[in-house]
């Protein structure tokens, strides 16, 4: 995860993955989301929960990505990272949430520079991120997937199935995949970048590539649209020789540990409850991505 391969919820970098849909609604939506937020405190903690009360509502910091954080067909704010802050700003006494959509990689220096007050786009935590921001606990964890034409007639399975079997391989722009590819043995000038799950998909229905490699639940949602093509069983990758198992969380600044620590109160409470499975369902989530990990754990302490 820390490789510096772009950005989806994986690792940083200049652009992001979107889906088709929610991208026009995006455009109509940013320049409502361009004006700051008020300056940080210097309180120990931050006192940024306290002004969100004030003012009763926050601004959320989403990238356009189905199911992540995007932007509906009619205009409305939806989404796993989006529908979960709803609750829980609620419960911490904010009603309203208003989007910021941005590119992913301006997620955390929007951030930092204070154009909203939280990072609600499924973002991947790691060492490198950590360094950066703070993050709440994961609220789903996720394992990579492939698309492979039906029946899987090269029998590819894992990284090291598409390295032995010279397959044709494909990813998309910024993925974390890249480098999970490269660390298998595959030549990293041999794979075709594209923009997303989308196009990962036309370019194996095609036939142009063997695989494109993605999180399980893009992949799993993505085939559901092609008769020609199936997701595998999702896999852990190997990272340093290890079975890798990425967490997806919201990202706060640095100061504000009051604010998280809220956050985590109210996400433990869900968790415990079986309610935020109830949250993620609609989006594609099961039961298997939901965490028990820790963002300590993610970033490397």
């Amino acid at each position: 995860m820390a490789p510096p391969f772009g950005n989806d919820r994986h690792t940083p970098g200049p652009t992001r993955r979107s889906l088709l849909a929610g991208v026009a609604a995006l455009g109509a939506l940013g320049a409502a989301g361009c004006s700051r937020v008020a300056a940080a405190s210097s309180k120990e903690g931050g006192d940024l929960l306290d002004r969100l009360k004030a003012a009763g509502v926050v601004r959320l910091g989403i990238a356009g990505e189905i199911p992540f954080g995007y932007i509906d067909k009619n205009g409305d704010l939806t989404g796993e990272a989006p529908e979960l802050a709803k609750v829980i700003f609620k419960r911490l006494g904010v009603d309203k949430v208003q989007p910021v959509p941005t590119e992913f990689g301006s997620l955390i220096p929007g951030l930092n520079s204070q154009q909203f007050d939280v990072v609600a786009a499924g973002m991947y935590v790691n060492p490198e991120r950590c360094q950066q921001v703070i993050f709440a606990d994961p609220d789903y964890q996720m394992l990579d997937a492939f698309i492979v034409r039906k029946g899987n007639p090269k029998g590819l399975h894992n990284y090291k199935d598409i390295v032995e079997k010279k397959a044709k391989f494909a990813t998309g722009t910024g993925y974390a995949e890249i480098q999970y590819a490269v660390d298998a043995g595959y030549k990293q000038s041999d794979i075709l970048i594209v923009p997303d799950q989308v196009a990962g998909l036309n370019a194996v229905e095609a036939g142009r590539v063997d695989v494109f490699a993605g999180t399980a639940l893009t992949v799993r949602e993505v085939v559901k649209k092609s008769g020609r093509t199936e997701s595998t069983t999702p896999f852990a990758p190997l990272v340093k020789g290890k079975p890798h198992v990425d967490g997806g969380a919201f990202a706060f600044r640095p100061t504000e540990t009051g604010l998280r620590d809220a956050f985590n109160v109210e996400l433990r409470k869900l968790k415990k409850s079986g309610e935020l499975f109830r949250i993620l369902r609609p989006f594609g989530f099961t039961k298997d991505e939901m965490t028990d990990l820790t963002a300590k754990e993610l970033c490397g302490g």
